[in-house]
């Protein structure tokens, strides 16, 4: 019975996410530049 509502769960939030209903709660800093996965830093500060 848990298997099938966690699969419920899932199901709803893909059907969510296709509907465009889900946001990213990730703001710009969780994404910093990077040259191929190595950060850089900003050369104005």
């Amino acid at each position: 019975m848990e298997f099938l509502l966690f699969l419920l769960f899932l199901v709803l939030l893909a059907a969510a996410s296709t509907a465009g209903l889900t946001t990213d709660s990730r703001d710009s800093a969780d994404w910093k530049p990077s040259d191929n996965g190595r950060r850089w830093r900003s050369r104005t500060s």
